[in-house]
């Protein structure tokens, strides 16, 4: 009878481990997920960031040499991601391929009115319409520069919404995370009740407080690592699913950021279940006798 309920109430405990495991993997999935979303977000930020740029305008009698070295040195500065010269003949056969056909012949004899140009493209963090205003005036300063053409009002639409939507992935993405918090310590702490009466034996035998939450917390440990690496097998999945399904996406994303994401739900896991056993744990080592059964 009495191998019958140890048998039982192992069967309890290991159903109660499950049930847990499978409670954090869901939270953590849905934590690595809105991380997946965020890091995506920005790298999306990014590249749109990185699209703005402006179109410096050469004089019609500069030398292409002096047209390469202002290249070169626009190369050179922190706030240039990538240049393009585009000559006379190149952006000539540009303008032809948009409109459709040949436009120089309703010229005549006049010479080509397109001029050289340079089109700069900035690194994000100086894709501000402010930045922008000022690198302007520095181009400008330039001799061998006629003018310099952006579209002011769009470079300020982009980044004010990407703003409003950043703010707003943050505020729901701090909410999510309480949310989460909230469910793991519960899920937790539920599992520790099922066991206060382990906790009680252990106490009337003389135990010390750091050699009943020892194996409390290993177990918390070894749980968290758990229910993350099934977490990020889980993400894996939908994030090769996605992939595959829209392969432009890999723009966005690469292995070193996919390995940070896995990497910060597993520490995560571990780290939120321990501290999470532990204050659970230390609430039922000082929890008196008669609250046992409440």
């Amino acid at each position: 009878m009495g191998i019958k309920n140890d048998h039982n109430q192992q069967r309890r405990v290991s159903s109660a481990y499950v049930t847990s495991a499978i409670s954090i993997t869901l939270v953590l999935f849905t934590l690595g997920f809105l991380g997946m979303v965020l890091l995506h977000a920005q790298n999306l930020s990014d590249y749109i960031l990185e699209h703005i740029g402006f179109e410096i305008i050469m004089t019609d009698k500069v030398k292409e040499v002096e047209i390469l070295q202002l290249q070169k040195s626009l190369d050179a500065q922190p706030f240039v991601k990538s240049t393009e010269y585009i000559t006379k003949e190149e952006a000539t056969k540009r303008l032809t391929d948009l409109l459709g056909k040949e436009f120089t012949g309703f010229l005549g004899d006049a010479d080509n009115p397109l001029l050289p140009s340079i089109d700069v493209r900035f690194k994000a963090a100086w894709a501000k319409s402010d930045s922008i205003a000022k690198i302007e005036q520095l181009i400008l300063a330039n001799p061998r520069v006629k003018e310099v053409y952006y579209q002011k009002s769009m470079v300020h639409l982009i980044n004010n919404n990407l703003h409003k939507i950043t703010l707003a992935l943050i505020a729901f993405s701090l909410l999510l995370f309480v949310i989460a918090l909230a469910l793991i310590n519960n899920t937790i702490r539920l599992s520790v009740f099922s066991k206060r009466f382990i906790i009680r034996s252990m106490q009337l035998v003389g135990a010390t407080e750091n050699f009943i939450q020892k194996p409390f917390l290993l177990i918390g440990i070894a749980q968290g690592a758990v229910s993350a690496i099934l977490a990020c097998l889980l993400l894996y999945g939908i994030m090769e699913t996605l992939l595959n399904q829209v392969p432009e996406l890999s723009v966005l994303t690469g292995p070193e950021t996919r390995f940070y994401l896995y990497l910060s739900v597993l520490l995560a896991g571990m780290i939120i279940t321990s501290v999470s056993t532990y204050v659970a744990v230390s609430k039922f080592l000082h929890m008196k006798s008669d609250q046992f059964y409440g």
